[in-house]
């Protein structure tokens, strides 16, 4: 069996491809900014509400919201210095940001704007907050099942949109979606090889 891909040619993906991509710049813009948002509004009550109090326990333990001041990565991983994943959010940030004019897919610009916006909400904390511009510390308060991270790292917002976002453009290339509004399919037979 083949595992090469070909072109569909559907009237989705061709509506899609006379589509302006300015329509798909500015979804993923619009998604990146609420997003952004969802993230900076409850990291900032977060900090209001959460400092120095001890875990809230709500939806029958399910979730916990508790104030951790994160310096490494996403699930607490360190990868030497927190300058280094600011860096890494700004080359993030500026690739989708680059590779935004060519999208046609609808799909694909929702998921980078996912991935655009967690990229920015964790990027603010690393240089706003303490203890110095590029080595702030990640704002992270929602712990799953059992409070301080003992199921799950402690996470926010921006980690969940990042994840989303990902998940989105996976199942995307899973399905044969291409950013660009084509439907890749493979191939079962040698001879539909061209």
């Amino acid at each position: 069996m083949s595992a090469e891909q070909q072109p569909e040619s559907t009237a989705a993906a061709e509506q899609s491809q006379s589509d302006p991509p300015k329509r798909r710049v500015v979804l993923l813009a619009v998604v990146a900014v609420l997003a952004y948002a969802v993230d900076l509004i409850t990291k900032i009550v977060a900090t209001a509400t959460l400092e120095g109090e001890p875990p809230l326990r709500i939806l029958g333990g399910a979730v916990y919201l508790q104030l951790v001041r994160n310096p490494y990565a996403a699930f607490g991983m360190d990868f030497g210095g927190t300058w280094i994943l600011a860096l890494v959010a700004i080359a993030v940030a500026a690739a989708i940001i680059w590779f935004a004019r060519r999208l046609r897919s609808p799909g694909w610009a929702v998921g980078l704007g996912l991935i655009l916006a967690g990229a920015l909400g964790n990027l603010t904390d690393r240089v706003f907050r303490a203890p110095a511009p590029l080595q702030g510390h990640v704002v992270d308060f929602v712990s799953v099942f059992a409070p301080n991270g003992e199921f799950f790292p402690v996470f926010n917002a921006a980690d969940s949109a990042i994840t989303v976002g990902a998940a989105v453009v996976v199942l995307l290339a899973v399905l044969g979606r291409d950013y660009d509004g084509t439907r890749v399919r493979r191939s079962r037979h040698p001879e539909e090889r061209s």
